[in-house]
This record gives structure tokens, C-alpha cells and sequence, in this order.
């Protein structure tokens, strides 16, 4: 055996290893459940394939109100976290957190399974998440290919959210939808759950002590790890504020959570801050849970924190006085 491949090039403790000769070991998130009909909640769930040609697929999630066709929900289009490198959208993790969500938010969700660095390094999954948005976008009219969208969706009611890796994409899909505009949605509202923003300049305290999040330098690693072609933590992809194009966000409303021990808590309160100074015409609130490590909701989901954040991303995407 070839010693050298056993070489690591990449570790990030406790979580994914890259060799030399280019296995790829990750060591949380490989975990996986069915779709199912939730037997307390009643919220029902289906995998679709949207490109076969790259196995780019959806998990629906439908709550047990929709039963009349003629009552029309809030989509939210959900972007999981994991660094871009780990979990996946039919992970137990993010199945149980959606369907606690999809119960309380009576809402129908889309949960994109984007393609995952670094087999597919950045910008892959901003592209199939794009995909996937365009996708849900073409049941607008009420012709698409999947019932559940042309029956139940409200598509002037839409909403993108997502959780440290994934609220980063959440934010690059509603910038997209701003400077590129898509056809018959209207995006009312984001939700960012602890987002995995980064930048040269320390903002605040860099690091909360082991708060979940990667500590300021193995941010930036990884970072180059799933975007090699990235100019560095100051590439608007991982440094919003940094974008000439900030201020074109397209929604009206924002609500970013952060968690008070979280290295990435004072990234999501800057972005708060500089959206309001930005000359983006919408509202931006934030809602910091005390004593909280990065996304301990999904983790610690029944403490009362994690339900009182459900209840307020619940409250948030049914607002209707802000819609």
C-alpha cells in the first residue's frame, strides 16, 4: 500500500477528512431517513429527482392541512447546512427538524439535496440550488410536474431559509432573485439560522469558545476547501457585505437567528447591520438565543430556545402585515 494515501490534506476534527489520494471521509452527517408520513404530525414527504443526468433531487414536505386543494400556502425552499462538505436533505436531522417546522408553519417545503464539496466544489451547489429554485418557480401557472406545488402553493408567498452553510446559499438565492429577477414567484422573506459568513477582518469577537462553528483559521480553510477557486474570505460568496450588489436583496423581510457561544454570532449580527445601511427597501430583524452553540436546534430540538426560535420562523413566514 502506498503510504501516501494515507496523507491527509484536509482535517477538520469531527467532521470530514481528505487523503491525498482522494478519499474523502466524513465522519457526522452520513446518516439517512425515508420520506414518510409523520405519525404525530401528519406532515407527509416525497424524494423527486430533478436532473438524473446529476441526481439532483428535492425532499417535498406537505402538512396535514393541506387537505383542500383550494387552500394555498407559504413554500419555503430550505438549503441544509453541513459546511457545503456534510449532511444531506434526507438526513434524520434536517427530516425531523422540517417536519416540526413544515407542522407549526403550516407550509409546504422544498429541501434541496445540492451536490457537496469537495467532489463538487463551490459553485455546484449554489447551481443546483438555483436549479431547484427555477424548478419550483415552473409550477407557477399551475402546469409543473409535481401536484403538490401546482395544488398547495401560494407562489406569491415564498421564502428561502437554511441553517449555517445553508443560510449562506439562502442568501446568494434571494441575491440572485434581486440583480437576475425570476418569473412567477414573488421571494416575501429569508430566514438565516446561524450562517456561515466569514471575512479577512475580525468583526466582533472571532471566536466564542467551542461553540460548533469552525474557530476563525479553520474557517477560512475550509472555506478554500470547498471553494478552490475562491479569492479568500473576502469573496462575496462568503463575505455578503463585500458585494456591490448587497443592497439588491430580493425580499422585503429578514430574519437572522444567531446563538450567543456561536464563532459566527457577531458575522450574522454585521450582516444584520449592514443590510439596514445598504439601501435595500425591506426590514431586517434578528433574534439571538443566550447560552446557545451553532445550530443547537437541531440538536437539542424539545429545550425551550429551539422551540421558541420554531415558533418565531413560524410566525415570521405567516406574518402576513409584512408581506
Amino acid at each position: 500500500m502506498d503510504v501516501t494515501s494515507s496523507e491527509l490534506v484536509f482535517d477538520f476534527p469531527f467532521f470530514i477528512r481528505a487523503y491525498k489520494d482522494g478519499r474523502i471521509e466524513r465522519l457526522i452527517g452520513t446518516d439517512v431517513v425515508p420520506p414518510s408520513t409523520n405519525p404525530v404530525t401528519g406532515v407527509q414527504s416525497k424524494d423527486v429527482v430533478l436532473v438524473p443526468e446529476t441526481g439532483l433531487s428535492v425532499r417535498l414536505y406537505l402538512p396535514k392541512t393541506a387537505a383542500d386543494p383550494g387552500h394555498k400556502l407559504p413554500l419555503l425552499l430550505y438549503f441544509h447546512g453541513g459546511g457545503f462538505c456534510i449532511e444531506t436533505a434526507s438526513s434524520p436531522t434536517y427530516h425531523n427538524y422540517l417536519n416540526s417546522l413544515v407542522d407549526e408553519a403550516k407550509v409546504v417545503v422544498v429541501s434541496v439535496d445540492y451536490r457537496r464539496a469537495p467532489e463538487y466544489p463551490l459553485p455546484v451547489a449554489y447551481d443546483d440550488s438555483w436549479a431547484a429554485v427555477k424548478w419550483a418557480a415552473s409550477h407557477s401557472a399551475g402546469g409543473g410536474p409535481e401536484m403538490w406545488l401546482n395544488d398547495y402553493v401560494d407562489f406569491d408567498r415564498v421564502f428561502f431559509a437554511g441553517d449555517s452553510a445553508g443560510g449562506n446559499i439562502a442568501h446568494n438565492m434571494a441575491l440572485r432573485i434581486g440583480s437576475e429577477g425570476i418569473n412567477g414567484i414573488k421571494v416575501v422573506g429569508m430566514v438565516l439560522i446561524h450562517p456561515f459568513f466569514w471575512g479577512k477582518d475580525p468583526i466582533g469577537v472571532p471566536d466564542q469558545g467551542d461553540g460548533g462553528a469552525p474557530p476563525s483559521g479553520l474557517a477560512d480553510k475550509l472555506w478554500m476547501f470547498v471553494c478552490p477557486t475562491s479569492s479568500g474570505s473576502d469573496d462575496p460568496l462568503i463575505n455578503p457585505v463585500k458585494d456591490p450588489k448587497f443592497g439588491s436583496l430580493g425580499c422585503v423581510k429578514v430574519l437572522v437567528c444567531v446563538a450567543e457561544k456561536d464563532s459566527l454570532r457577531d458575522r450574522g449580527r454585521y450582516y444584520c447591520e449592514e443590510l439596514g445601511k445598504s439601501g435595500w427597501r425591506g426590514t431586517a430583524e434578528i433574534m439571538e438565543a443566550a447560552g446557545e452553540n451553532h445550530v443547537f436546534h437541531l440538536f437539542s430540538p424539545a429545550t425551550d430556545n429551539a422551540v421558541a426560535m420554531l415558533k418565531r420562523v413560524a410566525s415570521f413566514i405567516n406574518d402576513e402585515g409584512n408581506s
